[in-house]
């Protein structure tokens, strides 16, 4: 873990369950894998925030989407599909923190793909290969469910 220490790395969490939302942000900071994390709490504010728009004009762009499948207003389906299909977001990495490995499987069988996938509650370890591997290696890892 040390070698990963101090890894700048912009991170936008879209979660709509607080207890999520504080065990992820918990693990990024005890991993000090965090440069910036920003969090929204449904598809549609996730697609502001990654277009830039409304109260998020001025947001950074993530270099990681950790993407919560079950969200209101838009599903994470739905915005996994928006990210792929726009040519400024296309290249981000996305990472999908689901609950059920049955939803994984739907969304691994979709037009659109994640770059991987994970089964929460998500480890510290599982965490730091994922963010590590976004930063060293532009996220070679396929599958850490």
């Amino acid at each position: 873990m040390d070698a990963l220490e101090g890894t700048q790395i912009n991170i936008l969490l879209v979660e709509d369950n607080p207890d999520d939302v504080l065990l992820t942000t918990k693990l990024l900071k005890h991993a000090k894998l965090m440069n910036s994390i920003a969090v929204v709490n449904d598809g549609e504010e996730a697609l502001a925030y990654l277009l830039q728009e409304g109260e998020f004009a001025s947001a950074l762009r993530p270099d990681l989407v950790l993407l919560d499948l079950n969200l209101p207003k838009k599903s994470g389906n739905e915005v996994l599909a928006a990210i792929r299909s726009n040519p400024t977001l296309c290249s981000i990495t996305v990472v999908i923190q689901s609950a059920s490995d049955d939803e994984t499987e739907l969304l691994k069988n979709s037009d659109f793909s994640a770059d991987c996938y994970v089964t929460k509650p998500v480890d510290l370890d599982k965490m730091i290969q994922i963010v590590s591997s976004v930063e060293d290696f532009g996220l070679s890892v396929v599958s850490a469910g």
